[in-house]
């Protein structure tokens, strides 16, 4: 009795339907391959690479070069006051001007006025320097007492004319006549050229003169040419300098 229970139950058991196994999954489409954007994703690292190589070849190839440290004026000249060397990358297209000449860059003029912290290029240089419309340069020779100390190149004056005529006759007349006489010939030059202390060769050997060149209006030019020869013209410096 109990033999035919137990067979009735394990056939009641088999009839029930089977269960799918937990590790059964259903088919899944194979996977679309995409070669044209695997071949994209190539290419852009290979670009990359090459990019960051030509980057750092570059960064290697570095030359030293002059640059302007004090502001140049248009027919000033470089000097080892007023430039430094520093390191740049080498690039052909730019006409650097390499450290080692800068003793040939010192014999031309600025072409137009030159500002500070840039790098000299070819092109700002030239054997004479165009003066502006307008204007005019004017060479002086003056003694101690005609020109303020660490006056220099760029610096902006003043240039007065002024008399030391005395003479016998009345003292008021004499008078009247030095105050006529010393008068502002420009009121704003500019300081083209002047021997710099570390500059060699700019002094005349014997002369206690500092030569000096302004550049002023042209209707300025002829009045100080004059003054200047006859020894009567003194130098101020005036607001419009770096620095002051």
């Amino acid at each position: 009795m109990k033999i035919q229970e137990r067979t009735g139950a394990g056939v009641g058991r088999s009839a029930a339907p089977a269960q799918p196994s937990v590790g059964d999954r259903l088919p899944t489409p194979p996977r679309e391959r995409k070669p044209a954007l695997a071949a994209l994703a190539v290419l852009l690292i290979l670009v990359g690479a090459l990019g960051a190589t030509m980057l750092v070849l570059q960064a290697g190839d570095r030359i030293e070069v002059v640059k302007v440290t004090a502001p140049i004026p248009a027919g000033g000249s470089v000097s080892k006051s007023n430039t430094t060397s520093v390191m740049v990358a080498k690039d052909d297209s730019i006409h650097y001007v390499e450290w080692t000449q800068l003793n040939e860059l010192k014999k031309l003029k600025a072409v137009n006025a030159i500002p500070a912290g840039v790098v000299a290029v070819g092109e700002m240089f030239g054997s004479e320097a165009g003066v502006a419309a307008g204007k005019a340069t004017v060479g002086l020779s003056l003694k101690a007492g005609q020109y303020p100390t660490g006056i220099k190149q760029g610096d902006t004056v003043a240039a007065y004319r002024v008399s030391s005529a005395t003479g016998s006759g009345n003292s008021n007349n004499n008078s009247s006549s030095s105050a006529s006489s010393n008068s502002v010939i420009a009121d704003s030059a500019r300081v083209s050229y002047v021997p710099g202390p570390k500059d060699s060769g700019d002094e005349i050997v014997g002369s206690t003169n500092l030569a000096v060149t302004l550049t002023v209006d042209s209707d300025k030019a002829a009045d100080l040419a004059q003054a200047a020869s006859n020894g009567e013209v003194a130098l101020v410096k005036v607001p419009g300098n770096s620095g002051n």
